[in-house]
């Protein structure tokens, strides 16, 4: 006679959880939903700001939300600004532990000044939603 063994418990891990915004005067939100609803069909939790958003009220919706990361769509040109002002208002919040990705016009020059500055990836228009999935699970660690 064999013993059943009942299956191993599955361990279940609570999906990703993302902010997508808008910050400043942008008013243009296509790829911002695209790649909203793309990661929320991956499976991610998706919280939308909508636009014409403050940093701070970015940031204060993060911490409310208890989110993993923030993607944040610039399209103005305004990226130089309000990327520092996002990382500076996390880390005065003691929220720097949530990760910062963004996407959007942005020079490739740029790119580099805000990677160094702590914004962990940039996609540039023409960007797969694939790959911004496949880095998101690569890239962002789950807080339990």
């Amino acid at each position: 006679m064999t013993v059943k063994k009942d299956k191993e418990p599955q361990v279940t891990q609570r999906p990703i959880r993302i902010l997508v915004a808008k910050a400043g005067l942008d008013g243009h939100d296509r790829g911002a939903k695209v790649i909203a609803r793309a990661l929320r069909d991956a499976g991610m939790e998706v919280v939308y700001t909508g636009l014409h958003q403050t940093t701070e009220n970015i940031v204060r919706a993060a911490i409310q939300e208890d989110v993993d990361c923030i993607g944040l769509s610039i399209l103005s040109g305004a990226h130089m600004t309000l990327f520092p002002e996002l990382l500076k208002q996390l880390k005065r919040d003691g929220a720097e532990d949530i990760v910062v990705f963004g996407g959007g016009i942005i020079p490739k020059d740029d790119i580099e000044a805000l990677k160094a500055l702590g914004v962990k990836q940039i996609f540039i228009p023409g960007t797969h939603t694939q790959d911004v999935i496949d880095w998101i699970r690569s890239n962002v660690p789950v807080s339990e």
